[in-house]
């Protein structure tokens, strides 16, 4: 028989984008194969202490899994020859030999490189893209002129403000570009931060605003038309899921539409040509490749009215759970939820 792999399942996390984890995660861990898959599971708590975690999973997403009768301090190990996670019972520490590390974290302290870093730092095969993938495209702006200057897509015209804000910067920008205008933190996910400026009189606060989630926030160029997705997935042959569109009725797509679907309507497959459509998902291929991306990420874009592209942002660990846009596109091409986390685990451990 096979031995089954150990899978550390990373989740929670010291990031504003917590609950959203608990979520995707308990989805991961519902859906991998136990016959071929061992999940440990790794907590991360808010204030950002590792724990070992062996209650029911069903205490995931209720936020109730953080408790002294289900969770033992712990911590992966930074030797490389142990490739181990560091379980510290009172009676004395048990390391438990991992196989593959999936983090499945958002935003901040999960998705942007650190998280990363610590595995790789562990000699831990990593499910996901790396370092400085994960980092790179945390970072919009420096994404954004990377995949320009390689890719040749076109980006959103943009301003980025470091601390103090120039106000006259800010303003002549608001000018050039005219209403409505976004501004965003530089590196945060789930659209926190984020506001859609529709007046003057309100572009201050929401700087102020975006500046609570970073130390640089960037100004953008509305782009009309509406937001596609494509679903990548591998690191040297890459496959794609089906496009998807986000269809809205109002405003953007902020965080309680992402999680809620209020408005708004996710259709996949995209209601867009057959040739437009592969023209976005090679366009999100090399847009992947461009910013180093392997394993898996969702490569989101503009489609204007007159069919141009517009380069809007890569996630590197997308949304997880059953109805999340990665999944959902993936499925539309085929592919089941369980049959994605085999292909993404395999392929860090290079099977």
């Amino acid at each position: 028989i096979m031995r089954r792999l150990k899978v550390l399942v990373i989740f929670g996390g010291c990031s504003s984008e917590y609950g959203v984890s608990l979520q995707s995660a308990y989805a991961v861990i519902k859906n991998l194969d136990k016959e071929k898959y061992e999940p440990v599971l790794a907590g991360i708590s808010k204030t950002g202490d590792w724990y070992y975690f062996s209650g029911d999973i069903e205490k995931i997403p209720e936020d109730t899994w953080n408790n002294e009768k289900d969770c033992v301090p712990a911590a992966l190990s930074p030797n490389r020859s142990e490739r181990g996670f560091l379980i510290r019972y009172p009676e004395g520490d048990k390391l438990v030999v991992i196989d593959a590390a999936f983090p499945v974290l958002h935003g901040k302290n999960g998705e942007d490189g650190t998280v990363q870093g610590a595995i790789t730092l562990a000699g831990i095969p990593l499910a996901g893209c790396g370092v400085m993938a994960s980092a790179l495209c945390m970072d919009k702006d420096r994404a954004h002129r990377l995949a320009a200057a390689v890719c040749g897509v076109r980006v959103p015209r943009a301003i980025v403000l470091q601390n103090v804000p120039n106000e006259k910067k800010i303003y002549d920008f608001a000018a050039e570009t005219g209403y409505p205008l976004y501004v965003k933190p530089v590196k945060a996910g789930s659209s926190y931060g984020v506001t859609k400026v529709t007046e003057e009189s309100d572009l201050l606060r929401a700087v102020q605003d975006a500046f609570l989630y970073d130390n640089e926030v960037i100004l953008e160029e509305n782009i009309e038309g509406f937001e596609v997705g494509c679903a990548v997935l591998g690191t040297d042959k890459l496959i794609t899921g089906e496009v998807d569109e986000i269809e809205l009725s109002s405003g953007f797509f902020d965080f309680t539409e992402k999680y809620t679907l209020k408005t708004s309507a996710i259709h996949v497959p995209a209601r867009i040509p057959e040739d437009t459509s592969e023209r976005v998902k090679d366009m999100a291929k090399q847009i992947y490749r461009s910013l180093g991306c392997t394993g898996f990420a969702r490569v989101d874009m503009f489609l204007t009215p007159s069919g141009e592209l517009v380069f809007n942002e890569v996630n590197t660990i997308p949304g997880f759970t059953e109805h999340s846009r990665y999944p959902g596109m993936m499925k539309a091409a085929g592919y089941s939820f369980s049959d994605i986390l085999d292909r993404i685990i395999r392929q860090a451990v290079k099977q």
